[in-house]
């Protein structure tokens, strides 16, 4: 067996460039005590927080992989729960930056998160058209939702009562009872999708933004709360809910579609709507967390502001309205206006400003500062996020922008990268900007403005760089002072590419003229210095029959390679620029190329997915290979190697060995199209830019890589990725209903029941044993040594049953039902009398309990037509409730000593705040004493 070769892994080492994604929503969090100051953001699979006084990133909390869809914190401001594309949940702890608990039971993007006011529960909308409730704090899910058809928009809990409000893109918005979990009823009062909803007044009104100009606000009325009001007598009740019902059928844009009287909870009835501003849909409708504000946004670049009336305020207008109605009917001698007087829902819900952003919004969260302020945080489309006060004591309220992050990144795509020679400083440019940023730091330590740049180098010596165009012109650009230093008109189209000649003195550009354009660096006198500055001199010209696409020079200098828009390259010879070769076999023009260090290799990738590796030497294929599943973007040879990095449009970048024409490893990370890349001159970094808006520094570690286990690792993530997507176990006697499991099957609810069941065997065989060696002992009528398993060895030498309740303790919360649910019903019986074991001895009851009556629940058929568990069953009911009953009990008695002490600290607080106060006025009273007393000797 011959010798492999070793290849290095690279590995990520950094994202940068970014300040916030705009595929989820920004929300203000409690970070060290202060409220309105930190704002967390969406950056790819990942979450900043940032501090808007500093411009700082404070806190970066670590995705996977998938990118983040949803946020949302919890009401304590201690916790931040992530929703990702992938229907994951995380819920992360704000002071230590872990994620503490993971939930799976979406099968598509998670789109809408919503805490209950106490935070103990968390509700997730997503993309697969389901509700699923989760229970924080036993860190499990409750139960799914289903009945929407198309992706869900926003979901509300109501706060007094135990009832959630959902809308969709399916136009209608649903109310479900979360005691029996049933939708009870569904307004379809709107012609398009509901893209938000939010509750006012107390929860006695809801509002609704839809695909037009329109929000529509709708009064709520709960049905219990009229009753016990209006009927306390029982032979009432007949007579008081038909004229609710004809009331219900008068409203002609809502109808419930379920008509028990049981189920009459709610009564929503339309009121009128409130027109904005914009013309569009609306994107995203909020309020702050009192309900005071709300304030809603299109797809444009205005922020509109609402302020809700509280009872208070609506009962002086009123008052003020009576007023003036009673003194006009005074002078026109009529008779009071009582009941004439009513207040509009334009006067209810009044505009207070408009909020210009610099961009298009994306999503903004509101909060009431101590101060009076309304602080608004803007999530913009243009990778910036900016930060308005609103000043309410102001006559007219105008929103003043307070602050904007805007220095970790670019406002559009990067289309061009470059390394300094000296694997330092990495050039990145934009439509609007060139910025520079230390490799090390990942700061970015010079801005300057440009045109569109599709195109760059550091010039030689690395302080200055030069910018290729849209326009067709080439910058140069002097980094320590950060100024543009000259502009050339080089071509009459867009400046496609531009190479360093090997010898430094110069460079070539190709553009869309079909010019291949050659410069020299010279140093020419500058009319503001005595010094001499540099300059580009044009020395010659190659014109071509198509479009420039690419150029580059091969390590010798002797040959130029140009790449054209009739899908050939053609090589040139530099001296003469005489045809030497044409390398045609592309489908679809050669939008990058690169040439080895050696110069005996061109690879060349195309908009026809390929790569194809040519010999120099006679201009034949060496082999075609099948790069990405969209255009190759970007191509580049690792410095003195046969190795190339490509970059696609399908958001991977691919390493590939030239001799052996295999792929090596795919370096995932970006979530959209790679740009481009550019690959340090020690070849020990790479750096990459996408429509994402990031760049992503890669590291070649000292691990050497071995395609064998590459491969087997590829095949073990597709053969997981295929697990998470078969169906569902279904549970015997349960019906696809409203209702579900909240769980789903992934590999590692899998793995959990694969432990149980291991252990289980374990269990069988340690007990088995034990009555041999039990045997064997009594027939020998003496004491013989029993061999222990090593795994129990491992555990401290414990039992073969304590063994399997480690084991099972170990499943995680939230993946415990869907384990036992894969669990074959071969091992229940043992695990029924283990558990019975195991709650006798009162050890981890409620958790055995939950399991206990999920597995009664799903295998109940197979469980009561076993006689062998008859008095299994029994025992358990006997010893389950006699438990349970002190568990509860010992939970009350906590639970009355805690409030007792809370009634206790209370009033110490109480005495100890009025001493306070007492010794500051008595010590106010001394200095003004001592005061006067100065005052009088002075005169």
């Amino acid at each position: 067996m011959g010798l492999t070769r070793q290849y290095l892994r690279y590995e990520p080492a950094a994202l940068f460039g970014l300040v916030a994604s705009a595929r989820a929503g920004v929300a203000f969090v409690a970070l060290r005590g202060e409220r309105g100051r930190y704002v967390a953001v969406p950056a790819c699979e990942h979450v900043f927080v940032w501090d808007t006084r500093k411009g700082e990133k404070v806190l970066i909390l670590k995705g996977l992989k998938q990118q983040v869809s949803c946020l949302c914190p919890s009401p304590d401001g201690l916790h931040l729960a992530v929703g990702y594309e992938d229907g994951a949940i995380r819920v992360f702890n704000l002071l230590s930056g872990e994620s503490t608990i993971t939930f799976n039971g979406h099968r598509a993007a998670v789109t809408a998160l919503q805490y209950d006011h106490l935070g103990g529960r968390l509700v997730s909308g997503s993309k697969d058209t389901e509700v699923i409730v989760w229970d924080v704090i036993n860190e499990s899910g409750l139960y799914r939702l289903r009945g929407h058809k198309d992706v869900i928009t926003q979901v509300l809990f109501l706060k007094e009562k135990n009832l959630l409000v959902t809308c969709a893109k399916d136009t209608l918005v649903k109310w479900w009872d979360l005691d029996t979990q049933h939708c009870f009823k569904t307004l379809v009062g709107h012609r398009a999708e509901v893209w938000g909803m939010a509750l006012l007044s107390q929860e006695k009104r809801l509002i609704t933004g839809s695909a037009d100009s329109e929000l529509r606000v709708w009064d709520l009325t709960y049905i219990q709360e009229v009753k016990d009001l209006d009927e306390p007598e029982s032979k009432k009740s007949k007579a008081t809910s038909s004229p609710g019902a004809e009331e219900n059928t008068e409203e002609d844009e809502t109808l419930e579609l379920d008509e028990h009287p049981e189920e009459r909870i709610v009564k929503c009835s339309k009121v009128g709507s409130i027109m904005r501003e914009g013309r569009d849909r609306v994107v995203t409708l909020g309020t702050d967390r009192m309900g005071k504000f709300l304030a809603c946004h299109g797809t444009d670049a205005i922020l509109e502001v609402f302020t809700v009336l509280s009872e208070e305020e609506i009962q002086k207008k009123l008052e003020k309205k009576m007023k003036k109605a009673r003194k006009k009917a005074k002078q026109n001698s009529e008779e009071e206006p009582e009941r004439s007087v009513e207040l509009s829902l334009q006067e209810e819900i009044q505009r207070v400003t408009s909020v210009k952003a610099s961009s298009k919004i994306k999503s903004f969260d509101l909060i009431l500062s101590p101060k009076g302020e309304l602080k608004m945080v803007l999530l913009l489309q243009n990778n910036v996020i900016e930060l308005y006060n609103l000043d309410l004591s102001a006559q007219v309220p105008q929103a003043v922008r307070v602050s904007r992050i805007t220095i970790g990144g670019h406002r559009s795509d990067v289309r061009t990268l470059a390394f300094s020679s000296d694997n330092i400083a990495i050039l990145s440019a934009a439509a609007e900007s060139v910025k520079i940023w230390n490799r090390s730091t990942l700061q970015c330590i010079r801005t300057m403005e440009c045109e569109y740049a599709l195109c760059s180098l550091f010039v030689p010596g690395d302080r200055q760089v030069i910018v290729g165009t849209k326009t067709g012109k080439l910058q140069l650009y002097d980094l320590a002072s950060g100024s543009l230093i000259e502009t050339l008109d080089a071509h009459d189209g867009a400046v496609w590419s531009i190479a360093l000649s090997p010898d430094q003195h110069g460079f070539v550009t190709g553009g869309a003229d079909k010019c291949v354009k050659f410069w020299e660096f010279e140093l020419v006198k500058d009319e503001n210095s005595v010094q001499k500055r540099l300059s580009m001199k044009h020395v010659r010209v190659l014109q071509l029959d198509e479009d420039v696409l690419c150029v580059r020079y091969s390590p010798n200098q002797k040959l130029l390679a140009v790449s054209l828009l009739d899908c050939t390259v053609k090589v040139f010879y530099v001296d003469t620029l005489k045809f030497f070769l044409s390398l045609y076999g592309h489908k679809l023009p050669v939008l990058c190329m690169d040439i080895c260090y050696d110069g005996t290799l061109i690879a060349t990738g195309s908009a026809d997915r390929n790569v194809k590796i040519w010999g120099l030497d006679f201009g034949d294929c060496h082999r075609s290979l099948f790069a990405h599943d969209d255009s190759v973007m970007y191509l580049q040879f690792v410095p003195k190697s046969h190795l190339f990095f490509t970059a696609g449009k399908d958001g991977k970048i691919k390493q590939w060995d030239a001799d052996k024409f295999e792929h090596i490893q795919t370096l995932e990370g970006h979530h959209q199209e790679v740009w481009c890349l550019a690959l340090s001159p020690n070849g020990d970094y790479v750096v990459s830019a996408s429509h994402d808006k990031s760049l992503r520094l890669w590291e070649r570690t000292r691990e050497p890589l071995i395609l064998e286990e590459e491969r087997e690792m590829q095949r073990e993530a597709e053969y997981e990725e295929s697990v998470a997507k078969e169906e569902q176990p279904v549970v015997a006697g349960e019906r696809q209903g409203e209702t579900g499991l909240a769980g789903k099957k992934t590999i590692e609810t899998i793995k959990a029941a694969e432990r149980i069941m291991e252990a289980i065997e374990l269990y069988r065989e340690e007990t088995a044993k034990l009555k041999e060696h039990n045997a064997i002992c009594k027939a020998a009528g003496k004491e013989v040594p029993f061999p222990v398993n090593p795994i129990l060895r491992a555990y401290g030498n414990i039992t073969p049953s304590a063994y399997v309740l480690e084991v099972f303790k170990k499943v995680k919360s939230s993946e415990l039902e869907e384990s036992l649910l894969v669990l074959p019903f071969s091992y229940v019986p043992d695990l029924l009398r283990l558990f019975n074991e195991y709650i006798q001895q009162g050890s981890d009851v409620e958790l055995l309990c939950r399991a206990l009556l999920f597995l009664l629940k799903i295998h109940f058929g197979q469980i009561t037509s076993n006689q062998m568990l008859v008095t299994v069953i029994e025992n358990l009911k006997k010893v389950t409730i006699s438990r349970v009953s002190e568990a509860r009990d010992v939970l009350g008695f906590n639970m009355a000593g805690l409030q007792f002490l809370k009634r206790e600290i209370e009033a110490k607080e109480e005495v100890t705040f009025f001493a306070d106060a007492t010794e500051r006025f008595e010590e106010k009273k001394r200095k003004r004493k001592k005061k006067e007393k100065m005052v009088l000797a002075m005169v």
